[in-house]
């Protein structure tokens, strides 16, 4: 974060949280992802600085991270495992798993196995053409089957507002929960958004939490600060 604090950042931290809830980031990557490198103590020291409740581990193609911090509690916060996934027709987020999801598969079938690990369908960035959404006949053949649990409706990486207002415009269309995310690549990016939610205990009683969540944040998408360090390598299986 450099000598910026994280409520500098993002000035909407230093609001206080309202009684019983907490704040969820729905979707963040780490080094275990392709495109990220955030290590586990980056992670540790941004969430403290940001007071971000849970994290949504949502690497790309794996689970590992999540798992594995998950397993330690290196972290000051809660972790809900997830893992975002490339189907044919674009991308799906898996919450709360216990198994990698395969690549490439049909979205029905990655509806199919979230559900049987017990999962949340959450949909990622809709219609955000350059962020590999999923495509929007298959998005609303999905709602319209009643298989979709949750849409993002606030990316805080998605520059154009109009994205994030069609993604909501859509949640309430089909009656969906809205999440929120920092999408965060880099550490300054959490807590750039997140949903403050009423407090939960699992999968179920999230669903029913964000129904009651208000967004908070702003759009945030900074350079990512070149620093020497070393991190290590991982495998995404």
């Amino acid at each position: 974060m450099g000598a910026e604090t994280a409520a500098e950042v993002h000035p909407h931290l230093a609001a206080p949280r309202r009684p019983g809830h907490v704040r969820v980031d729905f979707h963040l990557h780490t080094m275990w992802s392709g495109d990220a490198t955030t290590t586990p103590d980056e992670l540790d020291e941004a969430v403290r600085a940001s007071g971000v409740d849970v994290l949504c581990i949502t690497d790309h193609g794996t689970v590992n991270g999540a798992l594995a911090l998950l397993g330690t509690g290196q972290l000051p916060c809660r972790i809900v495992v997830g893992q975002e996934l490339r189907t044919w027709a674009g991308e799906l987020i898996g919450l709360f798993l216990t198994e990698r999801l395969p690549y490439g598969i049909k979205p029905d079938e990655a509806v199919a196995r979230i559900r049987a690990q017990g999962g949340l369908v959450y949909v990622p960035h809709p219609f955000a053409p350059t962020r590999h959404c999923l495509r929007e006949d298959v998005l609303r053949g999905l709602a319209a089957d009643g298989v979709l649990d949750m849409v993002e409706v606030f990316n805080a990486k998605t520059s154009l507002r109009h994205l994030n207002e069609k993604a909501r415009a859509f949640a309430e269309e089909f009656d969906l929960p809205g999440g929120a995310a920092s999408d965060a690549h880099e550490p300054s990016a959490v807590g750039a958004a997140y949903l403050e939610m009423p407090d939960f205990t699992d999968a179920r009683s999230f669903l029913a939490s964000a129904r009651r969540g208000a967004v908070v944040g702003h759009q945030y998408d900074a350079p990512r600060r070149w620093r020497a360090r070393i991190v290590p390598s991982t495998r995404a299986t």
